[in-house]
C-alpha cells in the first residue's frame, strides 16, 4: 500500500514537473511573442518605413499604426510586411538601400522588387536580416561597390536580380550556397574575376545571366550539372579558351548565349543533342574548325548566330532546307558544302542543281534587295519625304534602315527577344529603352513606344517630329538615328548606343561621378555646346531642341556627349518673327518667361543649357541657386561651395581657369531677360578663345555675384 502511495507521488510529482516545463516552454514563447509584437509590430514598420525617406509624409505619418496601405506595401492578415515593390510608382532618385535598412528589420518581407527606383550608393550589409526574401530584384538602378558577402544568408532565394546597375568586384563562391536559386541576373555591371565553379552547385537554377560584365577565365567544366537550366547568357566578357562539351548536359537549355568573348577551339559536338534548343548565339569569338552538319538536326532550333569567328569551311548544305535563321561571315556563303559532292562521293544531279539554284536564286534576292534600298535613300540619296512615303503606306508601317542597309524587324525581334524585360535599361513616359545586340556584332538603343502611347494622337505626332528631325541631322554630338518603325500598334527608333548612359544618370552614381573629373565634365559641356551651335547655326532652318536636361544628354564609353531626344524639337521660320507653340520640356530647365509666353526663340534653349552646364559642375540639380538668385545670400556664395563636393577642388591653372569660364557662360545663359542670354554661337567663341573677365580673381574668392556680373 504504502509502496502504491509513494508510486502515485512520485508519478504527481513528475506530472506537476512536466506540467512546470511546458508552461516555461510557453511563457518563453510568450514572452519572445511579446518582444517581438514590440520590436516588430505594425507601427514600428510603419515607423521604419517613415524613418527610411522613401514613402513622403502625405502618405505616411508618425500616428499611423499600419504600414499597409502605402504604395507597393503588401502585408499579411498580422498587418506585417511581406512584400515591397515600386514598380509604377514614381522612382526614387538618388536615396540609398541601406536607408531602409537601417535600424530597423522586416522579419516577414519575402519579396523586394526594387527595380528602376534609381537607387544609389551600395548593397549593404544589412541586406541579410531580410532572412525570409525569396524574390530580390535590384535590377536597372545606379548601385555601385562589391557584392556583400551577406548576401550567402538569404537562404531562401529563389530569384536573384541585380542586374543593369555598376556592381564590381568579383562575383561570389558563396552564391553557390543559395540553393533554392532559380533565377539569377547579375548581367550589365563590372564584374570581373572568373565565374565561380561554385555556381554549377545551384541545381534548381533555370535563368543564368552574367552578360556584359568584364568576367574573365574559362567556362566552368561542371557547368553541365545545371539540368533545369533553360537560359544560358554570358555574352559580352572576356570569357576564353575552349567551350566546354559539358554544355551537352544541359538537357533543359533553351537559350545559349556565349557572343562576344574570347572563346577559341572548335564547337563541341554534343552541343548538338540539345534537342530543346531554340537559340544559339557564338558570334564574336575564336572558334575554328568546321560547322557541325548535326545542328540541321535540332528541329526546335530556330537562331544560330556564328557570325565573326574563324571557322576553316563553310555551311553545310543541310542547311539550306532548315528553318533555322542562321547568321554567319559572308565567306561561308561562299559556296554550300555538301559533303557527298565535295569527297568525290556520287549524288544525283538534281541535289547540285537545288544547291546551285539556291545560291543564284539567294544573290539575285540580296542584288534586288540592294536595288531597292539605293533607290529608296539608303545610300543617302534623294527620298520622298517622310510625309509622303508615310502617306503611300496608309499610315500603317513605314521603315528606314541606314546602318550598313543590315537592319531588319526580324534583328530587333530577335535580339531583344521580342522586346524582353532583361533587355530594357530605361523607361519613361513615352515607353521604354532597350539594348539589343545585332547579327552582326554591333549594339544599338532602341526606343519603343508601348501599345497605348503609340495611339496617343499627341505622342506619334511626337515620334514623327523626331524622326524627320533626326534624319536630316549629321554631327558627332548629336545622337544618331539608324532606323525606325511606325506602325498603329508598334513604334521603335533605333540610335546609336551610348554604352555609359545618360549625364543624369552618371552625376547620381557616386562611383561614376568621382570618374568624371573637371576636365571630362568641362569636355561633356564643350559637347553641348557644339551640338546646340549646330542646331542653331548650321541647320536650315534653325531647330530648337526645347528638352536640353541631363537625362537628354547621353556619354559613350569615352565620356563624350552627344545630345538626345528631339521629340519636342521646333523648326523656326526664318520669315517669323515670333513663333508660338504649347509648352513642352522638362520642368526645372524650361527658361522662365515660358510661363508667361508661348513664344519659341534659340534663347529657350540658351537657358535651359545654363541649367545643365550648373548641375554638371555641381553634381546635383541647382534649384535652390535658380530659386534665389537675386537674393544677397545667394550672391554672397562661393563658387568653391557650389561644386561637386564628391571631387577634389580644381588645382591646375588650366582646370582652373576652364571650371570658371563655364560657370560664368552658365550664370550668363541663366539670366531672366532672354534677350541678354547669349547666343550659343557667341558661347562656342567664349570658350575657343578661353578668354574669362574673372581672370583677375582668386579662385577661392570667386561668389556667384562675381560670376552673374563679371
Amino acid at each position: 500500500m504504502m509502496v502504491s502511495s509513494i508510486s502515485n507521488i512520485s508519478n504527481f510529482i513528475s506530472g506537476v514537473a512536466a506540467v512546470a516545463v511546458a508552461a516555461a516552454v510557453v511563457l518563453t514563447h510568450c514572452a519572445s511573442l511579446v518582444v517581438g509584437s514590440v520590436e516588430y509590430s505594425p507601427k514600428q514598420e510603419a515607423k521604419a518605413l517613415l524613418e527610411s525617406g522613401w514613402w513622403s509624409h502625405e502618405y505616411l505619418n508618425s500616428t499611423t499604426t499600419t504600414p499597409c496601405k502605402l504604395p507597393g506595401i503588401t502585408c499579411n492578415p498580422a498587418g506585417s510586411i511581406t512584400h515591397v515593390s515600386l514598380q509604377g510608382y514614381p522612382p526614387l532618385y538618388g536615396r540609398k538601400l541601406g536607408r531602409f535598412l537601417n535600424g530597423s528589420s522586416f522579419p516577414n518581407l519575402v519579396h523586394l522588387d526594387l527595380a528602376k527606383a534609381r537607387l544609389i550608393g551600395s548593397i549593404p550589409p544589412e541586406i541579410s536580416t531580410l532572412s525570409k526574401l525569396t524574390h530580390l530584384n535590384l535590377s536597372h538602378n545606379y548601385l555601385s561597390g562589391e557584392l556583400p558577402l551577406s548576401l550567402r544568408n538569404l537562404s531562401q532565394l529563389v530569384m536573384l536580380d541585380i542586374s543593369f546597375n555598376s556592381i564590381s568586384g568579383s562575383i561570389l563562391p558563396e552564391l553557390g550556397n543559395l540553393n533554392t536559386l532559380v533565377q539569377l541576373n547579375l548581367s550589365d555591371n563590372r564584374l570581373t574575376g572568373a565565374i565561380p565553379s561554385t555556381i554549377c552547385d545551384l541545381t534548381n537554377l533555370q535563368y543564368l545571366s552574367l552578360s556584359r560584365n568584364q568576367l574573365s577565365g574559362s567556362l566552368p567544366s561542371r557547368i553541365g550539372n545545371l539540368k533545369n537550366l533553360t537560359s544560358l547568357k554570358l555574352s559580352s566578357n572576356n570569357l576564353m579558351g575552349t567551350i566546354t562539351p559539358s554544355l551537352g548536359s544541359l538537357k533543359s537549355i533553351q537559350y545559349i548565349d556565349l557572343s562576344s568573348n574570347h572563346f577559341n577551339g572548335s564547337i563541341p559536338i554534343e552541343i548538338c543533342s540539345l534537342s530543346t534548343l531554340l537559340s544559339l548565339d557564338l558570334s564574336n569569338n575564336s572558334l575554328v574548325g568546321e560547322i557541325p552538319s548535326r545542328f540541321a538536326d535540332l528541329e526546335d532550333l530556330t537562331t544560330l548566330n556564328l557570325a565573326f569567328n574563324n571557322f576553316n569551311c563553310c555551311i553545310p548544305c543541310s542547311f539550306m532546307y532548315h528553318r533555322t535563321t542562321l547568321h554567319a561571315d559572308t565567306y561561308l556563303y561562299d559556296y554550300v558544302r555538301c559533303s557527298k559532292i565535295w569527297s568525290g562521293g556520287i549524288v544525283k544531279d538534281g541535289l547540285i542543281i537545288v544547291c546551285i539554284s539556291f545560291i543564284l536564286a539567294s544573290s539575285f534576292l540580296v542584288l534586288i534587295i540592294w536595288a531597292v534600298f539605293y533607290k529608296c535613300g539608303c545610300k543617302n540619296k534623294k527620298i520622298k519625304s517622310l510625309d509622303e512615303t508615310i502617306a503611300t503606306k496608309n499610315g500603317d508601317i513605314f521603315s528606314v534602315w541606314n546602318y550598313d542597309g543590315n537592319l531588319a524587324y526580324k534583328d530587333i525581334i530577335q535580339a531583344t527577344e521580342d522586346f524582353d524585360i532583361r533587355y530594357c535599361i530605361g523607361t519613361g513616359g513615352y515607353g521604354s529603352v532597350y539594348r539589343a545586340q545585332l547579327p552582326n556584332g554591333k549594339v544599338v538603343a532602341l526606343k519603343k513606344l508601348h501599345t497605348s502611347e503609340a495611339e496617343e494622337p499627341a505622342l506619334r505626332m511626337s515620334f514623327e517630329t523626331e524622326v524627320k528631325t533626326l534624319t536630316e541631322l549629321k554631327h558627332r554630338n548629336i545622337v544618331r538615328l539608324y532606323g525606325f518603325c511606325l506602325h498603329k500598334r508598334c513604334m521603335f527608333l533605333i540610335y546609336q548606343y551610348m554604352e555609359r548612359g545618360s549625364l543624369f544618370c552618371v552625376l547620381n552614381n557616386d562611383v561614376e561621378a568621382m570618374e568624371l573629373d573637371w576636365k571630362k565634365r568641362v569636355n561633356i559641356i564643350k559637347g553641348i555646346v557644339n551640338a546646340l551651335c549646330y542646331l542653331h547655326n548650321d541647320c536650315t532652318p534653325p531647330i530648337v531642341h526645347r528638352d536640353v536636361t541631363t537625362n537628354n544628354v547621353l556619354l559613350n564609353s569615352e565620356l563624350e556627349a552627344v545630345v538626345a531626344d528631339f521629340g519636342t524639337a521646333k523648326l523656326l521660320d526664318p520669315n517669323s518673327t515670333t513663333q508660338t507653340t504649347i509648352l513642352a520640356g522638362t520642368y526645372g530647365y524650361i527658361a522662365p518667361e515660358l510661363t508667361y509666353t508661348i513664344a519659341v526663340t534659340v534663347k529657350c534653349d540658351v537657358y535651359s543649357f545654363g541649367v545643365v552646364t550648373l548641375e554638371t559642375l555641381m553634381g546635383k540639380h541647382p534649384k535652390e541657386i535658380l530659386s534665389s538668385l537675386s537674393s544677397s545670400s545667394t550672391q554672397n556664395l562661393k563658387l568653391i561651395e557650389i561644386l561637386d563636393q564628391r571631387l577634389a577642388p580644381p588645382r591646375s591653372r588650366l582646370a582652373v581657369h576652364n571650371v570658371a569660364l563655364v560657370d560664368s557662360i552658365a550664370f550668363a545663359c541663366l539670366n531672366a531677360d532672354p534677350k541678354l542670354r547669349p547666343t550659343m554661337d557667341s558661347v562656342s567663341k567664349q570658350i575657343v578663345e578661353r578668354r574669362t573677365p574673372l581672370a583677375d580673381h582668386c579662385f577661392h574668392e570667386i561668389t556667384i555675384g562675381h560670376l552673374m556680373n563679371p
